[in-house]
């Protein structure tokens, strides 16, 4: 199975950016549709992004449309999520999960494997 490990969250000011990245071990992350997925405190667990596995096809939460941008590098076995013009109300853990079925999804529990995650906080 695919093991996936977050990085590149920390504290910003609003209207800063941020890159976020998967990276993928045991497997590589090539046959799976991946999601970004956000929880703050006090809510439940949304998708922001999710990408096709040949990175074609992408989906965004409407609150995040025009801000982030989700990619996958298949050389570096890493998917991204740049995250521009943030916002406080994007602060939030931010997870990564892998899909074995080849549609996107949204909800949780249509991902099988899951990161740990990376927090993501932003001031005003």
């Amino acid at each position: 199975q695919v093991q996936l490990v977050e990085s590149g969250g920390g504290l910003v000011q609003a209207g800063d950016s941020l890159r976020l990245s998967c990276a993928a071990s045991g497997r590589t992350v090539g046959p799976y549709v991946i999601g970004w997925f956000r929880q703050a405190p006090g809510k439940e667990r949304e998708l922001v992004a999710s990408i096709s596995r040949g990175g074609i096809t992408t989906l965004y939460a409407d609150s995040v449309k025009g801000r982030f941008t989700v990619s996958r590098a298949s050389a570096k076995n890493t998917v991204y999520l740049q995250m521009n013009s943030l916002k406080p109300e994007d602060t939030a853990v931010y997870s990564c999960a892998a899909r074995t079925s080849i549609t996107l999804a949204r909800a949780e529990r249509d991902y099988n494997y899951w990161g740990e995650g990376t927090q993501v906080t932003v001031s005003s």
